[in-house]
């Protein structure tokens, strides 16, 4: 049996820091030695990228004398040493004093720096003297272009002749759009529960709502006043749709029925059955005669209008499948689920083309740009833009700290979100500036915790706004038309403007 020397506690922690201290106090940051036949040649290299970028690309000169230009590449060749006095920007280890080979930071030589200025146009050589010092390089790149090849701007900053250390600037968002900002125009009540969808018919004429109290009820859009109700449905309308190649109305429910209706006759004329629990959205392909449906049972299912059959059941979400939403471009269907993922699918194979996995929160909305080919989904955690067709990741909108239950935008770039607080948040859509918030009186009578917005929708002319809420009404925005960019400046500082990305 051997005997182990047992040491008392002081002891080992003293060993352990002696350890530590050697490995950190070895020169470990020290390069290796340099090869003197091959040390000129990333020199040479980079000197040939900068000299093409700022004389040829730069300043668009016609024409450089080769033997200039040769000439220039063996100045830049021989490199310049200057000694760096303060601290160093990559010290070799704590405390440990710089030497003879880290001290020296290189950089192209002055020489270098005048003969790229006399090989440019006289209208560009003006900005540099016979008597620059290093600072003349970041001239250089700032007269003549070379801050678009350095992302972050690096400025060379001299602290009195003591001390010269790089800084970078962060990337700072472009200046929003001015929108006007939009105010209530009208408040529309005859519900008899919470209004949970909306739909503009493609005349713009009138508008359609689907609400808790089982019914579905078209308004004409320039009055507000009610035209027709359709009843059918046993449990609340969950989502309702207007046909623009056919004057059909499509609506589904949490009875699990799915209903289209013959507005020339106002009856049912078609059923659509297969789903096995409440159906939640509901969409129409705008290019062929194909209705897509998603359902709390985790699927989506597509129906060929004219036969009632189930062309695909898209299988995949792991819980209820939330939204979705249909496109003539590839992919043509997305949809967006509890399980907080959105899928775009192959409508033809009828499978997923892409998972989209960013969203830590149920994915309860998604809208399409009208114009671009991107996409927004809004959660619980953030609201998030897309690319097409792959659902590259864009931006987040961060701010609407609530449940949201809808997106609408227009093809001014004015995103729109509804929450379950009754908040709405108006953005710019390209920049992702929240320039307006809006929450409405609820209205009277109606709980003050009744206060949510279910759904909204531009109509055609995007001149209109419309929510459907939980205080049984239906409100109206327009924007103000007496607004101006001085009267409402954009509050904006690029400072807070900075995008999460991920």
């Amino acid at each position: 049996m051997v005997d182990v020397q047992k040491h008392s506690v002081h002891t080992l922690v003293f060993r352990s820091l002696k350890r530590t201290h050697d490995m950190f106090v070895s020169d470990q940051a020290k390069p290796v030695a340099i090869d003197e036949q091959r040390k000129n040649i990333p020199t040479i290299i980079s000197a040939m990228s900068y000299v093409y970028n700022v004389i040829l690309s730069k300043v668009n000169a016609p024409e450089v004398d080769v033997f200039a230009f040769i000439f220039i590449l063996c100045v830049l060749g021989e490199e310049a040493e200057y000694l760096i006095t303060g601290t160093h920007a990559y010290p070799s280890g704590p405390g440990v004093a710089l030497t003879a080979d880290t001290k020296l930071h290189r950089n192209p030589s002055d020489a270098g720096v005048q003969t790229v200025a006399l090989a440019l146009p006289p209208s560009q050589a003006r900005y540099v003297s016979a008597s620059r010092t290093a600072a003349s390089v970041a001239e250089i790149h700032r007269h003549y272009g070379g801050e678009r090849s350095h992302a972050g701007t690096m400025a060379l900053l001299d602290g009195g002749g003591t001390r010269n250390a790089l800084t970078r600037r962060g990337p700072t968002m472009p200046k929003p759009q001015w929108h006007p900002p939009w105010k209530l125009f009208r408040v529309i009540s005859g519900h008899l529960g919470w209004v949970r969808c909306l739909a503009v018919e493609p005349g713009n004429q009138w508008f359609v709502t689907g609400s808790a109290d089982r019914t579905i009820k078209i308004w004409d859009l320039a009055s507000g006043k009610l035209k027709l109700s359709l009843t059918g449905h046993i449990s609340t309308v969950r989502g309702v749709a207007v046909s623009t190649r056919s004057p059909y109305l499509f609506s589904c429910g949490e009875d699990k029925q799915v209903k289209c209706w013959d507005l020339e006759y106002n009856k049912v004329i078609r059923h659509y059955h297969g789903h096995l629990s409440a159906v939640y959205d509901i969409d129409l392909h705008p290019t062929i005669d194909v209705l897509v449906t998603c359902s709390r049972d985790a699927s989506a299912r597509v129906w060929d209008i004219r036969t009632k059959a189930n062309v695909h059941t898209l299988t995949g979400h792991t819980n209820t499948v939330a939204t979705v939403r249909c496109q003539a471009a590839e992919p043509q269907v997305i949809t967006g689920s509890h399980d907080s993922t959105i899928r775009l699918w192959d409508l033809i194979a009828g499978k997923t083309r892409a998972t989209l996995t960013n969203h830590k929160k149920s994915v309860r909305t998604v809208v399409l740009h009208p114009r671009q080919y991107t996409f927004a989904s809004g959660s619980a955690d953030n609201i998030k833009q897309w690319m097409f067709p792959d659902g590259n990741f864009i931006q987040n909108l961060s701010g609407h700290n609530a449940i949201i239950n809808t997106l609408a935008v227009n093809s001014d770039g004015v995103l729109v979100s509804g929450a379950d607080n009754g908040t709405i948040h108006m953005w710019d859509w390209r920049t992702g500036y929240n320039f307006q918030r809006i929450h409405a009186a609820v209205q009277p009578g109606s709980l003050d915790s009744e206060s949510g917005i279910f759904s909204c929708v531009f109509d055609h002319s995007e001149s209109r706004l419309i929510t459907a809420e939980a205080d049984k009404t239906i409100k109206v925005y327009k924007e103000d038309d007496t607004a101006t960019e001085d009267s409402h400046p954009v509050n904006w500082k690029p400072e807070i403007l900075k995008r999460k990305r991920f």
